[in-house]
């Protein structure tokens, strides 16, 4: 790998994977120790890590393909901080203002937690307290207020398992108030797609992508976030395919990627990965994509027979590009319309296209335009319903996706009520529950008094700093699930009573537990590692937890102690889940029934898929705050989780920065490797570190979740999602 040398406002350039993620790996393995790491992986676990997905029955280091080896930096980041020694009960001698001057990343490494902790409205420590008298505390406290006054909140590390335990025991006690991390990352995604084709995942299986012969990347950085994708975009290019990256940052994993376990890859010092590569400003991606569109409407490059058998409002979509015009698409993209055609063309002549995204797509007001029209272009050619080409949403945790098939969701669909019912003999209410933002908008509004939250990191997760550490600490009892300490265990609970309740990580688990990937495939992990003494399952505790709750539901939860029970009714209830009931027995992992599309049969009402029109998102840059920053992950993280401080990828070596294009960076008198102020009309970040990046003009990069004190509440309408990649700023000299 190499780093050429930079005057001050050069840009760095970096080849991403290569030898450094070798040693990254050697040196997580001496700190965890060749024993345990070698357990870790070998075992027959899902990763922990994205929702790529590998292991489970295959073993830990083996995708559904049988493809070994498939684990990355991001699967050892996971497994590094799961096996650390107990926190030291000393430590919880220190108050929450100690523990508050801890960074992310020093908080996620004080190690696991082993004992429940207890933390009183007045109090401002943490002490141990039993797993009885948790309990207890848990059930009096959900008691004693209303149900409608509550909401229950998980993040995709947890199993099927927990997650249907979750909904089905908040929806027995009285609220549809169920969310998941998704309403804060793909959930414009899941709302776009159902619109265009009636199904909200992908519609190609791993498999097939390793045929296609085109695959586009937009507003998605795999090299850091996915880096096992980016050996399928090898390999697509190395038999002589396409890959049309679409991202405002030209991140150098997707330019060229030295694919550790490639020696070819290695040798040569990096994998070329983008055949083509366009930078549209932050927010203009819907224009790009409808300039696409209107180069291949104008050179005639339509399956019309496809268009006119199996899709319907063609004629309205058509007009909506025709009245756009190439200098409206021009301007808003800084994107000249040679480049545009340039990848028009390439698509035209893919057979076997697959587009792939991410939150660069998701993370806007008009998140959901923007997977509409992802759609639209896919729907122009054919590519939906085919072998080897279809629609692939970059998902980001390893479970986020089976959270919501098993029903942790606010609205569920109504023949899921009526199973779920006849299953149990129960009524539910029907009442539309609250997405995340709503709940925490809720609470602020004092109208939250108990809050469940089993993984995740909800207020680093959130946007608005300041406002969601006002809205949790306006929680009167919140209750955490966690293998770790977090930066939401100590900052929004400075006046409300908290419980911290350790539990057992994915291969710790007692007993069989599911997750399903982002290519729609269920795997089975085993567990039955035991590391700390004093953890429990997820599925112990809630169950536990609604027995004390609810004593005279008709449902015996203590039979959802064995897992095999869950998996039964999640099989009678949740559709395209039937095989899941005897996974523990068979070792059969599967594909969800009827999701991915090998012909073109949609769910729509009408049986075919719908071209959609939107409109073109407003500019939100004025004088006062003439820059448009998107917050972004670092390679050393993952989602909120921080394993490193720097980012190698990228050249940084402090999360507290800001990435520039290095004219802007001379016009506002800056030097990179100096230090400048960013202010939105939310918040400030005071002495950032400035460095020169490849990004258009105007546009910055910050790192999430560091950013979220610039960011607002707006949000996508249709699907809640914040708009975190998308925030006027002013940025000054320190």
């Amino acid at each position: 790998m190499s780093k050429q040398e930079s005057s001050p406002a050069e840009v760095i350039t970096i080849v991403g994977g290569g030898p450094k993620k070798v040693l990254y790996t050697l040196k997580t393995v001496a700190r965890i120790g060749l024993l345990n790491s070698t357990k870790a992986l070998n075992s027959h676990n899902t990763c922990k890590a994205c929702g790529l997905g590998m292991g489970g029955q295959r073993g830990g280091m083996t995708n559904e393909l049988d493809e070994f080896p498939s684990v990355c930096n991001k699967s050892i980041q996971a497994q590094s901080t799961d096996i650390q020694a107990p926190i030291p009960r000393e430590i919880f001698e220190h108050t929450l203002d100690d523990f508050a001057q801890l960074s992310a990343y020093e908080l996620e490494h004080l190690g696991r937690l082993n004992t429940p902790l207890y933390k009183s409205a007045a109090s401002n420590k943490y002490q141990p307290i039993e797993w009885n008298d948790a309990i207890e505390l848990m059930a009096a406290r959900f008691s004693a207020t209303k149900p409608e006054r509550s909401f229950f909140y998980t993040s995709g590390r947890s199993s099927n398992e927990a997650g249907f335990v979750l909904q089905l025991l908040a929806r027995i006690y009285g609220t549809n108030n169920v969310n998941n991390c998704s309403y804060y990352c793909h959930q414009a995604t899941g709302v776009g797609l159902q619109n265009a084709i009636g199904s909200g995942t992908a519609t190609v299986s791993l498999e097939a992508l390793g045929k296609s012969d085109c695959i586009f990347v937009i507003g998605a950085n795999p090299s850091s976030n996915h880096p096992r994708f980016v050996h399928q975009l090898k390999n697509c290019r190395e038999r002589g395919g396409q890959v049309i990256v679409i991202n405002p940052a030209k991140e150098p994993g997707l330019v060229r990627f030295a694919v550790p376990k490639s020696a070819k890859s290695m040798l040569s010092g990096g994998t070329w990965i983008a055949s083509d590569y366009v930078q549209p400003k932050i927010g203009s991606d819907l224009l790009l994509l409808k300039g696409i569109a209107k180069a291949l409407l104008e050179a005639d490059e339509l399956d019309k027979n496809y268009i006119a058998e199996y899709t319907e409002n063609f004629d309205s979509f058509a007009q909506d590009i025709s009245n756009t015009s190439w200098n409206e698409i021009v301007k808003a993209t800084q994107v000249n319309e040679t480049d545009i055609r340039k990848i028009a063309n390439a698509y035209t002549q893919a057979n076997n296209a697959v587009f792939a995204w991410g939150m660069g797509i998701t993370h806007h007001k008009h998140g959901v335009e923007n997977v509409e029209a992802i759609a639209n272009l896919a729907l122009l050619r054919g590519m939906i319903g085919k072998s080897a080409a279809g629609l692939l949403p970059l998902r980001g945790h390893s479970n986020v996706q089976g959270i919501g098939t098993v029903g942790v969701k606010p609205v569920l669909a109504e023949d899921v009520f009526v199973h779920i019912e006849n299953a149990f003999n129960v009524q539910l209410s029907r009442k539309k529950g609250m997405d995340t933002l709503a709940c925490l908008q809720a609470a602020h509004d004092k109208k939250i008094d108990a809050a469940l939250l089993m993984g995740g990191n909800l207020f680093s997760a959130t946007p608005n700093s300041s406002w969601a550490q006002e809205a949790l600490d306006a929680i009167g009892f919140k209750a955490f699930l966690t293998t770790t300490l977090n930066r939401g265990h100590v900052v929004g609970m400075e006046t409300s009573e908290a419980l911290i309740l350790p539990v057992s990580a994915r291969d710790e688990e007692w007993q069989p537990t599911t997750q399903e990937s982002m290519f729609n495939y269920v795997r089975l992990s085993d567990g039955g590692i035991t590391r700390l003494a004093n953890v429990r399952p997820e599925v112990q505790i809630l169950c536990d937890f609604a027995q004390k709750l609810l004593p005279n539901c008709p449902i015996d939860f203590a039979q959802f102690k064995q897992h095999n029970n869950i998996r039964a009714a999640i099989a009678a209830t949740i559709p395209g889940m039937s095989e899941l009931k005897d996974i523990a027995e068979t070792k059969q992992e599967f594909t969800i029934q009827d999701r991915l599309l090998a012909q073109p049969e949609f769910k729509t009402a009408s049986g075919k898929a719908r071209f959609l029109v939107g409109a073109a998102p407003e500019l939100v840059t004025t004088l006062e705050f003439p820059f448009l920053l998107a917050s972004i992950r670092s390679e050393g993280q993952f989602n909120s989780i921080i394993y490193e401080e720097n980012d190698s990828y990228r050249g940084t070596d402090t999360r507290w920065s800001i990435l520039m294009n290095a004219e802007d960076i001379a016009e506002l008198k800056l030097q990179a490797g100096a230090t400048a102020d960013i202010a939105s009309p939310y918040g400030e970040m005071k002495q950032v570190k400035v460095f020169a990046f490849n990004l258009p003009r105007g546009n910055v990069m910050t790192y999430y979740p560091e950013a979220n004190v610039l960011i607002g509440k707006e949000h996508d309408p249709r699907s809640k999602t914040p708009a975190f990649k998308s925030v006027a700023v002013r940025i000054t000299q320190t």
